[in-house]
């Protein structure tokens, strides 16, 4: 009977896990949408006020939403190497 406890507890365990893996994916897309929105948004507000800053404006945009694509994948990966381990 203990063993049977001891199983059944184990499944609902890696369940809970699933459950938090794909909270934990699904917080770390939302957070870089919302990131990534954020700077453009505000790159083209920027850049209707200063149409003469426009460049320099769209290259401070695209490097910050690379650093945030950078962390999201390192972030994804960690999470799914935790999953493994």
């Amino acid at each position: 009977m203990l063993e049977m406890a001891m199983l059944l507890a184990q499944a609902v365990a890696n369940d809970f896990g699933r459950m938090g893996l794909g909270i934990g994916i699904g917080l770390i897309i939302v957070g870089a949408g919302l990131g990534i929105g954020r700077i453009g948004g505000s790159a083209v507000d920027a850049m209707s006020r200063q149409p003469e800053a426009g460049g320099r404006i769209q290259t401070a945009m695209i490097i910050a939403a690379a650093l945030i694509e950078g962390a999201t994948v390192i972030a994804l990966v960690f999470i799914l190497l935790c999953r493994a381990g």
